[in-house]
């Protein structure tokens, strides 16, 4: 990464860490559970009674509710979402590593992801970098761990983790748990965190405070008598959350095309999914995304 300057290199951090999605006012305040503190089937199941009324009716035009948190030394995404997936489905995709990577290729950032699954934990070995074409060489290596941490017939947790990464940031993780509904659906807590030091943090609110400006999340804030979006690291953190769940969408609506058609499918699904967040999400025209993405997946399959 020595050809790139540091602070363009503050960039793939945002596209590492955070980025994610609105609120409703009354939820501004709750903190985001952890998945140790949401384990298991019956409190998942109680949360998604908790929010029956935000995921029937919100502004994201699914059922999906999204909050963040941003902490003296770490920042947090969560997704609760009702997918249009049989549990089945949901836990045969992610308890795979190598579905995550499949999963993991559409998001903007994601420039290459192989898992290794000859030894235990089985890795995942990642490049992350901007939101155009890239050469691997210019771009943060990451290996994230991976864990199935329960695998049931009722319940699937699945956890990524990477103790370092780019310019000081640390601990992130990747945490999913899933069970099932009545209807063949799915309920998903997706969880999304990675600390930070006190360089990282200065070197994040300058770039957010200059080449980053504009950008915000979802959740709606108010100061004083004006309204508006999150900024700043909860901005980022509510964009990468919703960029990861809308790729976890995209990756499921495929399985039922023919597998030439897959990956066409869900980039095409990807992409427009994210446009209906223009505002928020968007960062490149349709064009310039497939080309990109169909090169770095045959890149990644080459390896």
């Amino acid at each position: 990464m020595s050809s790139f300057p540091r602070f363009q290199r503050l960039v793939l951090i945002c596209g590492l860490a955070v980025c994610a999605a609105p609120l409703p006012a009354s939820a501004q305040t709750q903190p985001t559970p952890s998945a140790s503190a949401e384990s298991g089937a019956p409190a998942l199941l109680g949360k998604h009674a908790a929010l029956a009324g935000q995921l029937a009716q919100n502004v994201y035009r699914r059922p999906l509710f999204l909050e963040s948190t941003d902490g003296a030394n770490a920042v947090t995404g969560s997704a609760y979402a009702v997918l249009n997936s049989p549990f089945a489905t949901v836990s045969e995709a992610f308890k795979s590593p190598n579905r995550w990577c499949e999963m993991l290729i559409l998001h903007l950032n994601t420039k290459y992801c192989r898992a290794s699954t000859n030894e235990s934990p089985s890795t995942l070995n990642m490049n992350i970098g901007k939101k155009t074409e890239q050469e691997l060489a210019d771009a943060f290596a990451l290996q994230f761990k991976y864990q199935l941490a329960a695998n049931s017939p009722d319940y699937l947790a699945a956890n990524l983790r990477s103790d370092k990464g780019p310019l000081g940031t640390k601990d992130y993780r990747i945490e999913l748990q899933a069970v099932p509904l009545p209807g063949g659906k799915t309920f998903m807590h997706l969880r999304y965190s990675y600390g930070y030091g006190v360089a990282s943090r200065l070197a994040m609110q300058g770039y957010l405070a200059t080449a980053g400006s504009g950008k915000v999340g979802f959740t709606r804030v108010q100061s004083g008598a004006t309204a508006g979006y999150v900024d700043g690291m909860r901005g980022t953190v509510e964009r990468n959350t919703m960029r990861y769940y809308l790729a976890i969408e995209a990756y499921l609506a495929s399985l039922d095309k023919p597998p030439a058609q897959q990956l066409e499918a869900r980039l095409q699904h990807w992409f427009d999914a994210t446009e209906q967040y223009a505002r928020q999400l968007h960062e490149v025209d349709k064009e310039s995304y497939l080309t990109m993405k169909r090169a770095e997946y045959q890149r990644q399959q080459g390896s």
